[in-house]
């Protein structure tokens, strides 16, 4: 290969890296302000969350939606670039999951055995079943889309991480209404709701993202 044959492919390269990077950015962005606007214009926010975000249990709640959230989100990026090494990225989903353990194992050691099935039932186990998948299709619909715009190298495995970006956002958005503020509620119907989105990711995904 010529040198200047050479250059202009790994011009051409950079270009395609720069646009991935901005549709990505832009359609997430609309993806998280759309699922926003719905969760304001239905339930709205939590009408006493002024006063319960300085408590332990929502500050815990929120915080680690958000954190599952920008790990999951942040692979989902890379799984779009061909060749670039996911190892460290998949490897910080372990961190709120540690965090999760430890919030749980917390809560078993402060509430009393007797009220540990009503914390995990909670009262709106079906609100929370419900928003969660509803608030995720928004931004998996713009991880998708922006993926579909790389090149991933397995179509049902960036599927399946592009919904639990979604699934994690859509938690993290859903965490300023929900009233249930246990941790066993979080581990338990959080995850349902975040495992459906994942799920669907992977079945659109491997439909959506073959090349």
């Amino acid at each position: 290969m010529k040198t200047d044959d050479l250059i202009n492919l790994l011009t051409k390269d950079a270009r395609v890296r720069v646009r991935f990077g901005r549709v990505f950015l832009i359609a997430l962005a609309i993806g998280v302000v759309f699922s926003a606007g719905l969760l304001l214009s239905t339930i709205g926010i939590r009408r006493n969350m002024a006063e319960m975000i300085e408590t332990p249990r929502v500050l815990f709640k929120l915080g680690i939606t958000l954190l599952l959230a920008i790990s999951a989100t942040r692979l989902a990026f890379l799984i779009g670039k061909p060749g670039v090494s996911l190892r460290s990225a998949a490897m910080t989903l372990a961190l709120p999951l540690a965090v999760l353990v430890i919030g749980i194992a917390t809560e078993l050691l402060v509430v009393p055995q007797a009220a540990w099935a009503s914390s995990m039932e909670g009262h709106f186990s079906a609100f929370c079943l419900f928003f969660v998948p509803t608030l995720s299709i928004a931004p998996l619909a713009a991880i998708l889309y922006s993926v579909r715009q790389g090149a991933p190298e397995n179509p049902g495995t960036a599927g399946a991480v592009a919904g639990l970006a979604a699934g994690g956002i859509a938690a993290a958005i859903y965490a300023w209404h929900c009233p249930d503020d246990s941790p066993l509620f979080l581990a338990t119907w959080y995850s349902i709701g975040i495992l459906v989105a994942t799920a669907a990711g992977f079945l659109l995904g491997r439909k959506i993202l073959r090349w």
